[in-house]
């Protein structure tokens, strides 16, 4: 194969994987980031049990401006 040829099937093979858009199961992201937060599928995205809930208050609370 020559340079010229050997070139544009680069480029053809760079173009596809630049282009490429594969589906995103935005559920099974959803199962897979709740898994590795612990949380169960019912606890939904919002927790109650942030650890630094009250430390961000309690901060926030004297930088009144």
């Amino acid at each position: 194969m020559g340079r010229g040829r050997q070139k544009a099937k680069a480029t053809k093979q760079a173009r596809e994987i630049k282009y490429f858009t594969p589906d995103t199961d935005l559920s099974a992201l959803e199962r897979e980031l709740a898994q590795s937060r612990g949380e169960t599928e019912d606890s939904g995205i919002e927790s109650d049990d942030d650890p630094y809930a009250d430390e961000f208050d309690a901060d926030d609370a004297g930088d009144q401006r």
